[in-house]
């Protein structure tokens, strides 16, 4: 008798909003968009770094090739890093609340960004600079491990169900929303430092995190608790540890989850790091090449919002499937394009690729992730398999492309028949999940 009077109990705040207009929802949107914006910035901003800058101030005395496949392993560390953020702020955000969790996420990071940006050079401190710079990548990548299971589920859980993909959207979009942000500032530093950007302009824009940290942390302890979460902290058991329940339970939707979200986790890392890297390495002009880049991040954009949008009509299913097969055709186009040198060819792979490829794929698979695993995991299983997918989708990326060119004597159809193997391993992976754009929360 006494469980049946605990999990019915009424919760007068735990209840879903009816609609995304209404002022509550809109704060959590908000709040997830920017706060998913800010994180994102200071993560994609150390990928714009490694591909234009680290070769050069933290590897010095390496021959070229070797001081950017160095820089990319730092890089990737971060990466790595991202499934543990993921299982330590999933466990405590199914067990004490997603908000708590968010808000710390966005504490560690922003201090992790500003310590880059005040990090000595190699030539000053010797390799003990390289080692600290690793150490605070890392730091980035568990702090953003942990926050995009939060905002997705943050938005996932207070929307009504017809909307769900669109709202879970609004957390993946900061990705983007940051990229554009982060291109941009280092773009504008490079172009007004000129000969200085490498001697002290680079640090501008991690020490100007502070300030957006700041920001993003007002506008998160502003909002209320997922309302899904309020019921289940009342029903669950507090000794439970999810982590041990989604390998026992859940480990087939953790890796069907993790298959589908590697698809655009290798978009972003070919295109917008390695990518970006052969195109200064071809001497094509560094602030042209970054603002390419944020145009197309800015198209990624609206076609996430769109992918997003259709997936709650259509399925989530139906919309990865579709873009997976427009993403296995469009593999070799876009690699030739990406290497032949010119900035018009360099343009037009990154607003097809990263603008629609990744857009369309990116759409709808916050809430594919987060809707695999019931509520008392969610935050657990949906992070490490997004998280997951991080490391073997973006984090090795740019050293996979990287190498498969040294092993192909310089050609890149190795990287087009990598990166079409693992969208077609992603799409197989959403066919062997059921839909669930249907599925009741709690």
């Amino acid at each position: 008798m006494t469980h049946q009077t605990t999990t019915t109990r009424p919760v007068n705040s735990a209840k879903t909003a009816t609609s995304l207009n209404e002022p509550e929802m809109r704060r959590i949107l908000t709040s997830s968009f920017i706060g998913t914006a800010i994180e994102y910035y200071d993560f994609i901003l150390y990928a714009t770094a490694a591909s234009v800058v680290f070769n050069q101030v933290f590897f010095i005395g390496l021959e070229p090739a070797v001081a950017t496949f160095a820089s990319f392993a730092t890089l990737a560390a971060g990466y790595v890093a991202r499934p543990f953020g993921g299982i330590v702020f999933g466990h405590f955000g199914d067990r004490l609340g997603r908000k708590k969790m968010l808000v710390l996420s966005m504490m560690i990071m922003g201090i992790a960004t500003v310590l880059i940006g005040l990090l000595p050079t190699t030539a000053t401190i010797g390799v003990a600079a390289p080692i600290i710079l690793v150490t605070l990548r890392m730091i980035q990548g568990v702090a953003v491990g942990g926050e995009w299971g939060g905002a997705a589920l943050m938005a996932l859980e207070h929307a009504p169900k017809r909307s769900r993909g669109f709202a879970t959207s609004f957390a993946n979009a900061g990705g983007p929303a940051g990229a554009i942000l982060a291109t941009l500032v280092v773009s504008a530093v490079s172009a007004v430092t000129g000969d200085n950007f490498l001697n002290w302009g680079w640090r501008v824009p991690f020490l100007l995190s502070a300030v957006l940290i700041l920001v993003g942390m007002v506008i998160r302890l502003k909002v209320s608790e997922s309302p899904v979460f309020q019921q289940l902290s009342e029903e669950s058991d507090s000794r439970r540890m999810p982590i041990v329940e989604v390998f026992q339970q859940h480990w087939r939707a953790v890796l069907m989850a993790l298959g589908a979200t590697m698809g655009f986790y290798v978009c972003q890392a070919i295109l917008t790091v390695w990518g970006v890297s052969v195109a200064v390495d071809q001497g094509l002009d560094r602030s042209v090449v970054l603002n390419w880049k944020a145009v197309a991040a800015a198209l990624t954009l609206v076609v996430t919002f769109w992918a997003a949008r259709m997936s709650d009509r259509i399925g989530r299913r139906r919309m990865l499937v579709i873009a997976g097969v427009i993403g296995i055709v469009a593999a070799f186009p876009l690699i030739t394009l990406l290497s032949h040198g010119a900035m018009w060819s360099f343009a037009l792979a990154m607003i097809l690729g990263n603008g629609v490829v990744q857009g369309l794929l990116y759409g709808p698979i916050g809430a594919f992730v987060a809707e695999q695993f019931p509520a008392k995991v969610r935050y657990t299983g949906a992070s490490l398999a997004y998280q997951g997918a991080s490391v073997l989708g973006a984090g090795f990326t740019p050293m996979i492309a990287a190498g498969l060119v040294i092993v192909g004597g310089g050609a890149t159809y190795l990287v087009g028949a990598f990166w079409a193997a693992i969208i077609l391993v992603g799409t197989i992976a959403v066919l062997c999940a059921k839909e669930s754009n249907g599925r009741d929360l709690t």
